[in-house]
Order: C-alpha cells, then structure tokens, then sequence
C-alpha cells in the first residue's frame, strides 16, 4: 500500500484534541491547562477540542460511539491540520472496527500520540498507508520543566521535513511530574546501549510493544517485512514480560524479514538492565546479524523524541558508537 504524508504544521494552523482512550476529565484533576495552552499559543497554534473529550465511565474512559464520533469530526474538519491525544490508557482497539478507513485516507492529516494509541496509529498506517507520529500527548504539554528537548523533537518533525538525527538526551526523567511539578530531580544519560551491530533502513512500524501486540491475528495489524521496529513498554512490563512480548512479535511470519531494532529506555519499576536485555536479544533468531539499539528517548520516560510510524529510519551500530535517522516526508 502507498504511504501517505500528512501536511506539515504551520503558524495558525488548528489541532484537534480527541480522547480515543482516557477521557480528558481524568488529566484535568491535576489541571495544568494553562499551561498546555500557553505552549500551543507560542507555538502558533490553535487549540479546538473534541465534543466527548470530557466524558467519563467507570473505566475512565467513554463509549465507543463518542471517541468515533470525535475522531472522524476532527478527519472531516477541513479546518483541522493535526489531531492531539489527550493520553494513552487501555482499550484504543476497541474503536477498529468501527472507523470509516476511506474517511482517513481520503482526508490525510497528523496523529500524534504515544502508549496505548499505539493500536490506532499501527491500524491506520495498515489499512489506509497514512503515517501518524508517535509522540507526545496534549497532556505532555503540561510539563512546566524539562520539557525543552521533548518541544525540539515534536517541531522538528511537525513543522519541518528535513531528517532528524536523534542523539541521547543529557538527562532523564521518571516521575509523577503532573502531582507536584516542584519536586523533579533529571536523572543523567548513561547514553544509548547498542547490543547488536550492523547498519540498516527501512519503514518504521512499533510504538508500545504491548500494544502492538494486541493487532496480531487482525486486519490491523502492519507488515513486519523490511522493517525497522521502534518499540518501548511501561512500568507493568518487567524483563520476563518483555521478553514474553518481543518473542511474541518476532515469532510472526514476517518477522524474519525486519531490518533492525530500537528499543526505548524502560521507567525504573521495570527493573530492566542492558545485561539482561542483552541476554533477551540473544535468544531472538530474527535478531542475529541486524542491528540493536535500546535506551533511546521514546517510551514512558522523558524526554520522549517525536518518530513516524510508517517512516523511514536509518539505523547504524558499531561498537559502542551509533546513530538513528528519522525521515518523515
């Protein structure tokens, strides 16, 4: 299937934010609204919201029937450049089978989320081609510190297409910043660990692995062959999970066709280390002879680098040295 680019953001340009998994009310307890807005508004850009975003079940969540409803309005919207998730959350998959895929193709734009939008940015890039961005949420905006690479990353990709080069951040974070924004303590950068080297291109298909996961044996789900994966997982996933989850993805027929690897860094609760991921990646065939690069800036962890899915990305491991190239146009 042809892929298909999205408009790049420009000054005055409208973003949508919808809540395809939790509801907005649920982020709005810790409220730093003001904040998010005054970003966007420096950035130059509008900021418009789903009719649904504020609505709340039991699951802190909403129907079905209204995260579709606002997902297609902000497709439809001629007046909407990007679409924004409020957060991630838990039943994104639930909205498959109910969305109009030729509605999306037909009016191609920027999705931008991370965590569990995962299974709708995969779905959309394996039923219509469009690319969407894995990325920060609207709620990520809040963030009052440290929130400077994340913001360079994000315009980087949303505003211009030339190649983005990552590079490890100096300092990290994994905390509960939204509780009490004055208690933050940045964590310095051991840098990125290569595990397996080679050098290697290809279209980028991942996000959350558990996520992604979920797509196996659906229509949904993107083709493994001649890609490179990006995938990160949260603090529910330890290393026997993890290594659970990747054999998982790498026992897919396609998978003995991937190019490379790259794995976002793991929050504390984890209690992943570069040895025992080392172990976990050797035991992979699909692995052997292509290139492996984890603790990079993606994933529940900040700063968190803005990648299309459905990209392109250059990957080169050599030694101790490395070097990962986003194309996004």
């Amino acid at each position: 299937m042809e892929r298909i680019f999205p408009t790049k953001l420009g000054k005055g340009d409208t973003i949508r934010v919808v809540a395809p998994a939790r509801s907005r009310a649920m982020v709005t307890e810790h409220d730093h609204t003001d904040i998010i807005e005054r970003r966007f508004a420096k950035l130059g850009l509008n900021v418009s919201y789903g009719r649904h975003v504020d609505e709340r079940d039991p699951l802190d969540s909403s129907s079905v029937a209204s995260r579709i409803a606002d997902l297609h309005d902000a497709f439809a919207d001629p007046s909407v450049s990007a679409i924004l998730t409020v957060i991630g959350g838990y039943n994104c998959n639930e909205l498959l089978p109910f969305l109009d895929w030729e509605l999306i193709r037909d009016n191609p734009k920027i999705l931008c989320g991370y965590s569990d939008i995962t299974a709708l940015q995969n779905a959309i890039l394996a039923r219509t081609g469009l690319v969407t961005y894995s990325g920060p949420h609207w709620s990520t905006f809040g963030m009052r510190d440290h929130f400077d690479q994340t913001l360079r990353w994000f315009t980087a990709v949303m505003f211009d297409s030339a190649p983005v080069a990552l590079a490890p951040s100096a300092a990290w974070s994994d905390d509960l910043w939204f509780l009490d924004q004055d208690k933050r303590e940045p964590i310095p950068n051991e840098g990125w660990w290569p595990i397996h080297p080679g050098t290697a291109e290809g279209r980028i298909v991942g996000g959350n692995l558990c996520t992604l996961n979920l797509l196996q044996g659906t229509p949904y789900m993107p083709s493994l062959d001649d890609a490179i994966l990006i995938v990160e997982d949260d603090f529910e996933s330890h290393p026997e999970t993890f290594a659970r989850d990747l054999t998982s993805l790498l026992q897919l027929p396609d998978a003995v066709n991937i190019r490379g690897l790259a794995i976002g860094r793991f929050q504390k609760e984890s209690h992943m280390t570069r040895s025992l991921l080392a172990q976990i990646i050797g035991t992979q065939p699909p692995l052997a002879g292509i290139p492996v690069l984890a603790n990079i800036d993606i994933g529940h962890t900040h700063p968190l680098a803005t990648f299309p899915i459905g990209g392109e990305a250059q990957l080169t491991v050599t030694g101790e040295e490395a070097s990962l190239t986003l194309r996004h146009h």
